[in-house]
């Protein structure tokens, strides 16, 4: 099938601006894609309304992520913080609603980079607290056309969620319609001991997907079976798009916080050019 393919901003710049989009997306469009992907890192870094604008005349749809920075916690926290997080989680939905996303996507659970370990009990503890802490962001995020893409994590950056069964597990309390799951191939490749077979576990569920190769790098520079996550996607029902999420070593926060040591491509827009070019034969020669 015909899928849209995107591309996250982060591949070249962070935090998004207004003028860093305006930059960016005819170069996305010119590329030939169909989606940009939108991180929220703060609430107004970018302006929902004036993104919509822009994206609407280049024919571009958009699809958002959350972003989990120091501070932003819906478990094994206080109160308050809990309480802040709904409410930042919330302004994110609020923005994706505004530029037609159908995903806020991103580990709405946790601080990336937090980990801490957990019995079994503490563990179904947490689960249960993110559960309840999570409800009112996905029916706010409902009520406005958006669902929230709960986002496994490896177990260096998180040690909640590594997953999909245990996503699964942590999320089945919660409506399917309103929240899902979201994939993203490079946590998946460490995780998972086969990831087309998670990913049809997760069929029903799945919410929103991310790929690049093992290393961070344009997808099909790696070792991963693509014809194989094609096929499970297929057999899932996932009809969304594929985005491609990298990141840049030219900026330190974000760099230091992927662990992006060293260029990944010869550019940063190698990553996208041919990343794209790979899905597209890809899809290719699935539908031939």
């Amino acid at each position: 099938m015909r899928r849209a393919l995107g591309v996250n901003t982060w591949v070249w710049t962070s935090p998004l601006t207004d003028t860093g989009l305006e930059r960016l997306a005819p170069r996305i469009r010119d590329w030939g894609f169909d989606t940009v992907e939108l991180p929220v890192e703060d609430i107004g870094d970018w302006t929902p309304a004036r993104a919509a604008r822009l994206l609407d005349g280049l024919g571009l749809s958009a699809t958002v992520t959350l972003v989990m920075g120091a501070g932003r916690e819906l478990v094994a926290t206080d109160p308050a913080t809990a309480a802040a997080t709904r409410d930042y989680l919330c302004r994110v939905a609020d923005a994706a609603a505004e530029v037609g996303s159908p995903v806020i996507a991103g580990p709405a659970y946790a601080s990336v980079g937090r980990t801490w370990r957990l019995t079994p009990g503490q563990r179904s503890a947490c689960y249960a607290e993110l559960a309840e802490n999570l409800a009112p962001v996905v029916e706010h995020a409902s009520a406005a056309g958006v669902r929230v893409a709960v986002e496994p994590l490896n177990r260096y950056e998180t040690s909640l969620l590594n997953t999909v069964d245990q996503a699964l597990t942590a999320l089945a309390g919660l409506p399917a319609e309103g929240c899902g799951l979201a994939l993203d191939l490079y946590h998946m490749n460490i995780e998972e001991t086969d990831p087309a077979a998670a990913i049809r576990r997760a069929a029903g569920r799945i919410a929103h997907v991310q790929v690049c190769a093992n290393d961070r790098g344009a997808p099909g520079a790696d070792h991963l079976d693509w014809p194989a996550i094609l096929a499970a996607l297929d057999d899932s029902g996932y009809t969304g798009p594929l985005v491609i999420e990298s990141f840049t070593a030219e900026n330190a926060a974000i760099a230091t916080a992927a662990s992006i040591w060293r260029p990944l491509a010869p550019t940063q827009d190698a990553i996208a050019v041919d990343g794209l070019a790979f899905l597209r034969r890809l899809h290719h020669q699935e539908d031939g």
